[in-house]
């Protein structure tokens, strides 16, 4: 049912000044059973002609009837009650200086309370007339919204005003006891996790939606994860035959709404991604907020995610570099809506040519450098590791020369948790990278300038990562392979990861690596059985073997190395000893050097 806005705002206005006239009509013929005196009667039409002038009045010049509220809404119930409440004031004492004699008391202040009554009852009937007659989808499904907070109502709110909707709230599971008999928006609250079988089986439900809230996922466990929550709901849904999706984190939708559109399917990301580390936009945005930045391997899944937060911190200019023009494509798309690749923001280069990289230098003046180019497939690097040793070990020095020799304030470097206790050419050339950042780093730090690395362990989702070479497995029928059952490794998602490397350039101080505490390691093994699970495919699984250089668990420092957090309870600050540029020949045998320890005489 479609009504337009002027007709919209008329009708809310006739209504308003309808409720006055009837509820003083109502009441002074209880108050005078309509025998009036002449001034009575000129008192109470001057009463109801004065709070009807001032509530239109002031509500046109506050915008009050010109679609500040919504209709019905908490913020609009408290301002229509201010604006009665003051009309019946003015008008009250407005009756003293015409006709003379205050208003009776009972009109005066037994009017505005029916009015209000009114105005409030026609707003409410409005509200359930719009939902009856809402066109959504034809026959909804019913769902079971999982969590009674913040997230929750909001997911509900959006289900019953979108026009569009293919679902219908019918009841809410809360482990909270306090939300035992609670109701959002007229969905009850039917039980705990235990009950959630039940009440699908009672209700007819066969989808659930996770919609719980990261900063307190159980109020019975504090301590407890959002993953965790989501692992036991997941175990539960699949026991009972119901479906389970997710629905965004306010804080992840602009505006804190939740969008119908990004509800999906639970996977294996949401049960192993930790709780995210808080960032202090504040202190990010001071130093990116007005700046020309620059991010190297911007096409890659790091560096393309690190373009998009950055571009949300407002930077004057921001310049993504990649020697894939197809990755630029593909980020000038998401980033612009457009795919035209005209612009000089968008630079084609390979870091690993020096005289090009000065040329972008020269051209766009960065103030703050990410560097996320790199070569990181670690097989790969073990068959070419002179690629490695040019991009990762030369490329970096180049982009952090001439991030000195151009002023650059703030770099941070992007490095990776195999390069403390390095076995592979991966880890090698990265711990490398390290040490020229922190070389550097103390050229330019009595400038006041900034340059650091950030160390992470594996990326969900990230191109490569073993999610990525599980699926694709899954999907070809199997089998997915693993190197050992015992393989463990550290997780992060991709704008987990990204986040702390913004907040690196803020916090971090000349020439630390910082790293991220990334909690308890999982399993590889465990990792391909949820897998596997979530696909609902008979899949089989090898064992291989484990890989030249690989490492039953990844560490995060090396031994002997520092581990202080001053700033933030998650991100430790370490040291890596310098290595002087000139000197990088002798370090170049031992970075590509093929490990005998790992491959024996067999190769």
């Amino acid at each position: 049912m479609f009504i337009p806005t002027w007709l919209r705002r008329g009708i809310l206005l006739a209504t308003d000044i309808f409720s006055w006239i009837i509820a003083v009509a109502v009441i002074s013929w209880i108050r005078f059973n309509f025998v009036l005196s002449d001034l009575d009667s000129c008192a109470i039409v001057t009463f109801v002609l004065i709070a009807i002038f001032v509530q239109i009045s002031v509500g046109l010049v506050s915008k009050h009837y010109r679609n500040r509220y919504w209709i019905a809404s908490f913020e609009e119930a408290v301002s229509l009650g201010a604006l009665v409440i003051c009309s019946g004031i003015v008008a009250a004492l407005f009756t003293l200086l015409y006709p003379g004699r205050f208003v009776s008391i009972v009109v005066a202040v037994a009017s505005p309370a029916l009015a209000l009554l009114i105005m409030g009852a026609a707003r409410v009937c409005w509200r359930v007339l719009k939902k009856i007659s809402r066109h959504g989808a034809d026959d909804p499904e019913p769902v079971i919204v999982i969590g009674a907070g913040i997230a929750g109502e909001q997911l509900i709110h959006q289900m019953q005003v979108d026009t569009k909707t293919p679902y219908m709230p019918v009841a809410l599971i809360d482990d909270a006891a306090a939300k035992k008999n609670l109701r959002l928006r007229g969905v009850p609250v039917r039980g705990k996790m235990k009950d959630l079988p039940q009440v699908a089986k009672k209700l007819g439900v066969t989808t659930a939606i996770f919609s719980i809230n990261n900063e307190h996922p159980n109020p019975l466990s504090p301590e407890v994860e959002l993953r965790e929550v989501k692992t036991a709901y997941s175990q539960v849904a699949k026991e009972a035959g119901i479906k389970l999706l997710v629905a965004p984190q306010v804080g992840d939708i602009l505006g804190g709404k939740v969008d119908l559109n990004n509800i999906r399917q639970i996977n294996v990301t949401d049960l192993l991604g930790r709780r995210e580390i808080k960032t202090n936009f504040q202190e990010i945005s001071g130093y990116i907020e007005g700046k020309r930045v620059l991010v190297t391997g911007a096409g890659g899944s790091i560096g393309s995610e690190i373009c998009r937060q950055v571009k949300m911190l407002r930077p004057a200019e921001l310049v993504l570099l990649d020697r894939d023009e197809s990755e630029l494509h593909a980020m000038q798309l998401d980033l612009y809506g457009t795919g035209m690749l005209d612009t000089p923001d968008f630079a084609l280069c390979d870091i690993r040519d020096r005289e090009a990289l000065r040329a972008i230098f020269a051209a766009h003046r960065p103030e703050v450098v990410f560097h996320a180019a790199a070569l990181k497939h670690l097989p790969m690097l073990e068959q070419y590791p002179e690629e490695g040793w040019k991009t990762n070990v030369l490329g970096t020095k180049n982009v952090v020369e001439l991030a000195v020799e151009y002023g650059v304030k703030n770099l941070v470097n992007i490095s990776t948790d195999k390069a403390a206790e390095p076995t592979t050419v991966l880890g090698r050339s990265k711990r490398v990278a390290e040490r020229i950042v922190a070389h550097y780093s103390q050229q330019v730090a009595e400038r006041g300038w900034r340059y650091v690395s950030v160390r992470f362990g594996n990326v969900l989702g990230s191109r490569g990562s073993v999610l990525w070479t599980f699926t694709s497995q899954i999907e070809h029928g199997g089998p997915i392979t693993i190197t050992h059952p015992d393989v463990e490794r550290f997780f992060m998602t991709i704008p987990e990861a990204c986040a702390l490397v913004i907040q690196a350039g803020a916090i971090g101080r000349a020439g630390e690596v910082l790293v991220l505490d990334m909690g308890q390691p999982v399993k590889i093994m465990d990792v391909a059985k949820r897998m596997i699970q979530m696909s609902g495919k008979q899949i089989s699984i090898e064992i291989t073997g484990m890989r030249p250089g690989e490492k039953l668990t990844e560490v995060l420092h090396f031994e002997g190395e520092k581990d202080e957090r001053p700033f933030h309870p998650l991100i430790s600050h370490t040291s890596v000893p310098q290595v002087d540029p000139a000197a990088l020949e002798e370090e170049h045998a031992d970075v590509v050097a093929e490990d005998t320890v790992l491959y024996g005489d067999s190769r």
